[in-house]
């Protein structure tokens, strides 16, 4: 009969995207983590949550820990940026619907007045349509002008994420 080693081992759970599972997964196995194949993977809402574990007895346990982090940082930072393309057109497509909204209001208000100034009302409702109609228009824009900002950095963040992922290889192994 042959005796079995005890190991003992350090457990995370890891919740990403389902399109990013694989670039995720790739990561964690270079700091010396593997699935755990005691616990089922979850899947809920496009978001995929994975159980890993590793041996505690790991060599440069501590440097990798700290490689760990620096990988982690990484990836926030690669989902910070990921949000900014959408959240300033977002913020501007907003802003042109409340200022025109404001642009109209005071159109109706010019209409409805005791006695309706039909000028001013014209005045007021052409830039409120306008910027109602540009909403989608100012959407586009700046969501093309963030993208074109935005992805030579992350594609750096993504290099620098291999390089740390290089690292850890090495003192994995």
């Amino acid at each position: 009969m042959q005796e079995r080693k005890y190991d003992s081992f350090d457990y995370m759970k890891i919740c990403a995207d389902e399109d990013k599972i694989s670039r995720c997964m790739d990561g964690y196995l270079s700091f010396g983590w593997r699935q755990d194949e005691n616990v089922k993977t979850e899947k809920s809402m496009g978001k995929v949550t994975i159980y890993l574990k590793r041996s505690r007895n790991i060599m440069n346990k501590v440097e990798l820990t700290r490689l760990q982090r620096h990988y982690e940082a990484c990836v926030q930072e690669v989902e910070t940026l990921e949000n900014s393309i959408h959240s300033l057109p977002t913020i501007t497509a907003l802003t042109c619907g409340i200022v025109g909204c404001a642009f109209m209001a005071g159109s109706v208000f010019a209409v409805t007045a005791v006695t309706p100034i039909i000028w001013l009302m014209i005045v007021l409702a052409i830039p409120g349509f306008a910027l109602w109609g540009g909403a989608y228009f100012g959407y586009k824009a700046v969501r093309n002008w963030r993208t074109k900002k935005v992805m030579p950095l992350i594609d750096a963040k993504y290099d620098e994420m291999d390089e740390v992922c290089k690292k850890a290889q090495a003192l994995s192994a």
